[in-house]
């Protein structure tokens, strides 16, 4: 399985990401070992969409970065 994953940061954005490991994924942004997200502690897992391949999760992160899928994601997700 993939997982699409939204992060709440601590600025209050939201942060989009794909990953086959959740568990260890998050627990890297925690630790601060993503440059995108270091600065934004402490963050939230607010919701993730599990997917069969990778190519669907990279396909959705994707979508969800645009604006209609940031629009779609914050009515059904967050």
């Amino acid at each position: 399985m993939w997982y699409v994953y939204f992060l709440e940061l601590g600025n209050g954005d939201i942060y989009i990401g794909s990953t086959p490991d959740l568990k260890r994924r998050f627990a890297s942004h925690m630790k601060g070992q993503v440059l995108s997200t270091k600065a934004y502690a402490p963050m939230k897992l607010r919701s993730y969409v599990a997917v069969e391949t990778e190519f669907r999760a990279r396909e959705l992160e994707r979508y969800f970065k645009s604006g209609s899928g940031k629009a779609v994601a914050m009515k059904r997700f967050l």
